[in-house]
Formats: structure tokens, C-alpha cells, sequence
């Protein structure tokens, strides 16, 4: 008898069925809770249910808040495709911090301070051309 949680389609793993979220999606999921979410509060837990909040004790996909999958999540592209199992969204490396983030446009980098970072060293380097007469 096979589990369903490990059921496998033509050798890979169904995203569709529950499995148990890793320690840097736990992390995750915790530091946008407790970040972004308007239903938590960190002496009460979840404000609604007035209770603990269910999703900073989340270890496996599927189920949870409702509030926090349609309007926090989102906030966390990369995060929110790796639980939904969705489209891939597309991501690339920032050429600064290395950090990887989705790809909007044609952004290069991943914030303003590293596209600030940037563009201070690409004018340093044309500053030190232009005085060595290059």
C-alpha cells in the first residue's frame, strides 16, 4: 500500500497532495505572519478565532488560513508558488546581492539599494576610465 502523501505521477512528487513544508518555508511563513498579516497579534495569536495563530505551527502544505493564503501570501511570490504548487514563477539572481527574486520587467536587481549599489560602482568605474584618459 502506497501513501498518498508520497503517491508519485511519472516520477515525480504531486503538488497537489500534502507534504511536509522544510524548515526555510516554516521560517517563512512565520516571518510573514508575523510581519504582514492584519489578523495577528503577538500577545493575542489570531484575532478572528482568538486563539494561536495555525500558521506559525504550519508543517504541512494544504489547509490553514484563508485570510493568510489569499492576502498575505502573495505578498511572497516565490513562497506562495513553492505552496501552491501553481506556475512556475520565473526568478534570476540579483547582480549584486545574489539574493533571487521574481522577475518583473526587466529589473536587474532585487531592491533599490542594491540597483543604488550599482549604479554608484558602474559610476565609480566610468569616473576612473575617464581620469586615466581610457
Amino acid at each position: 500500500m502506497v501513501c498518498s502523501a508520497t503517491h508519485q505521477t511519472s516520477g515525480q512528487l504531486d503538488p497537489k497532495l500534502p507534504r511536509e513544508l522544510t524548515h526555510g518555508e516554516r521560517a517563512e511563513i512565520r516571518k510573514l505572519v508575523k510581519a504582514e498579516c492584519a489578523n495577528y497579534d503577538r500577545d493575542n495569536g489570531c484575532l478572528p478565532l482568538d486563539c494561536d495563530c495555525v500558521m506559525l505551527h504550519k508543517c504541512w502544505t494544504g489547509g490553514g488560513c484563508r485570510y493568510f493564503r489569499n492576502s498575505v501570501l502573495p505578498l511572497d511570490p516565490i513562497l506562495e508558488d513553492t505552496l501552491t504548487g501553481g506556475g512556475k514563477v520565473e526568478t534570476r539572481p540579483c547582480a549584486v546581492c545574489g539574493e533571487v527574486f521574481p522577475v518583473k520587467m526587466k529589473k536587474a536587481y532585487c531592491s533599490d539599494a542594491c540597483a543604488r549599489k550599482a549604479q554608484r560602482r558602474q559610476q565609480k568605474e566610468y569616473m576612473r576610465k575617464k581620469r586615466d584618459g581610457c
